[in-house]
C-alpha cells in the first residue's frame, strides 16, 4: 500500500512537470549537492545525523528560495480541487517540522499549540490563514527549530522505540522520515513552480 502511494505521488509530480513542457523537470532541479567521488571508498561511514542535518540545510535553502521566487498572486494556486495550494504546502512543511521531532522527545514551541498525541492540533496549526511574508518567516523559524533539534541528537539512542503517527517506530526512522518528507514537498514545489513558469533559483 505504501509503495502504491509512493508511486502515485511520483506520478503526480512528473505529470505536473509534463504540463509545463519537455524542460519542466530538468536534471538540475535535483542535481547532487555533494561530490560523489570514490575518494572515501573503503572507509567506515560517519555518524548518521550530521549527514541528515546537512541534507536538511540544503532542502531548507531550496524551499526558502522557491517561497521567495513564487509571487504572491500564485500563493493560492493549486493543481486541482482538494490538493494543497502553494501556501498550504509551505504551512504543512512548517507544521511537520515541529510535529515529527516530537516523536523523539523534542517539544514544539508552546505557541504552536501542537500536541504530539493529537494530530488534529497539527492540522489546525497548518490551516491558519497567514500572509505570504508570515509563512516565509515561519518556514525559516521551523527549520531553525529542526536544525537545533538534530544537533542535539544522541546517536547512541537512535535505536530506541518511539511512536510516530500511531505506529511503533525507532528514533532513527523518525529522523529519516523528517528528511524524506521534506524532499517529497521540495519535489512538489518544484513541480508547482515549473507549471507556473517559475525557475528554481538554484538552477538558473
Amino acid at each position: 500500500m505504501v509503495r502504491r502511494a509512493s508511486l502515485t505521488t511520483l506520478a503526480c509530480i512528473f505529470a505536473l512537470g509534463a504540463l509545463a513542457g519537455p524542460n519542466a523537470l530538468r536534471a538540475q532541479d535535483h542535481e547532487p549537492d555533494h561530490d560523489m567521488s570514490s575518494e572515501h571508498e573503503g572507509q567506515m561511514p560517519g555518524p548518521l545525523l550530521p549527514d541528515l542535518a546537512a541534507d536538511v540545510e540544503t532542502v531548507r535553502d531550496k524551499l526558502l528560495g522557491l517561497a521567495n521566487a513564487i509571487p504572491e498572486e500564485l500563493w493560492e494556486w493549486r493543481p486541482g480541487e482538494g490538493v494543497r495550494s502553494v501556501a498550504e504546502v509551505f504551512l504543512h512543511v512548517v507544521a511537520d517540522n515541529y510535529f515529527i521531532p516530537m516523536a523523539v522527545g523534542v517539544a514544539a514551541p508552546e505557541w504552536t499549540g501542537i500536541d504530539p498525541d493529537d494530530y488534529a492540533t497539527t492540522r489546525a496549526f497548518e490551516e491558519r490563514t497567514l500572509t505570504r511574508a508570515q509563512i516565509i518567516a515561519e518556514l525559516g523559524d521551523s527549520f531553525e527549530h529542526l536544525a537545533k533539534a538534530m544537533a542535539e541528537v544522541d546517536e547512541h539512542r537512535l535505536g530506541r522505540d518511539v511512536m510516530l503517527f500511531g505506529h511503533e517506530s525507532t528514533a532513527q526512522e523518525a529522523w529519516i522520515l523528517t528528511v524524506t518528507h521534506l524532499h517529497e514537498h521540495l519535489g512538489q514545489m518544484i513541480a508547482y513552480g515549473r507549471v507556473n513558469g517559475i525557475v528554481p533559483p538554484w538552477s538558473m
